[in-house]
């Protein structure tokens, strides 16, 4: 008959003290981290921005061929608006995102407002609209042939 021995006690779990040491690295590290992640503007909403820019943009062409005339989007880089007349809904930008607008510039408004102008038979002056949060950033095209909205990331 063999006899079972006991383990020793220092075999059977954790300690208190080597629980508490790993608690208090656990939070050291959140306290450092965490604070980097939060407070900015996530990839979904800075993306959710680009998605509403380019149909805003493909709304503008698509008014431009219905009502063959001349059609544009309306930017203004401090406010974070834009408007597409004649519609007089002003769509907001989030605040933390930083907006850039490359135009001709002949459809430079002012210092911070410009346009980007569609044509009846679809093209375009051209033109990108870009919408960065810290080192993430989306580029919303537009095709000056073709009058083509794309995002690019």
């Amino acid at each position: 008959m063999t006899r079972r021995t006991r383990p020793v006690r220092w075999q059977i779990g954790v300690t208190m003290l080597e629980l508490l040491i790993v608690l208090s690295i656990m939070a050291f590290v959140a306290a450092i981290v965490l604070p980097t992640l939060g407070g900015g503007v996530s990839t979904s909403e800075l993306k959710s921005a680009a998605r509403e820019v380019a149909a805003g943009l493909r709304l503008a062409r698509g008014q431009a061929i219905v009502q063959r005339g001349e059609a544009l989007l309306l930017i203004d880089i401090d406010a974070r608006t834009f408007v597409v007349p004649p519609d007089p809904r002003v769509h907001r930008l989030p605040d933390k995102i930083d907006v850039k607008l490359f135009t001709a510039q002949s459809d430079l408004i002012g210092e911070k407002v410009g346009a980007i102008r569609f044509y009846p038979e679809g093209g375009s002056n051209g033109g990108r609209i870009t919408l960065a949060a810290g080192a993430r950033k989306f580029d919303v095209d537009v095709d000056w042939l073709t009058g083509r909205v794309a995002i690019l990331d």
